[in-house]
């Protein structure tokens, strides 16, 4: 991640059954997606007991994240998109966070 990044800490726990299917998807479809709109994508993590996904996911452009992110959603490749994150997710929690 670039220094000056605004990053976020994304936690999505997943529906039950169906965590590969998500992770298979966020491979596939949002990471390229997110970086092809100027996202950097971190580290991510998988918690099998909890059934959650965690991700770090920052953006260094001058128009700051909450612009890039309307872009990203509000994209033609982002509504084609199979992927509803209502289908997968049971909760999300995002996090504003810095380097230490």
């Amino acid at each position: 991640m670039t220094a000056a990044a605004q990053l976020q800490l994304r936690t999505y726990t997943i529906k039950d059954g169906m965590l590969d299917a998500w992770l298979d998807l966020w491979h596939a479809e949002i990471v390229p997606l997110r970086r092809a709109h100027g996202f950097e994508i971190g580290q991510a993590w998988v918690d099998r007991e909890r059934g959650q996904f965690v991700w770090l996911i920052g953006y260094a452009g001058e128009d700051g994240f909450a612009a890039a992110n309307t872009r990203y959603w509000n994209s033609p490749e982002r509504e084609r998109m199979p992927l509803q994150p209502e289908d997968y997710l049971v909760r999300s929690e995002v996090r504003d966070v810095e380097p230490a």
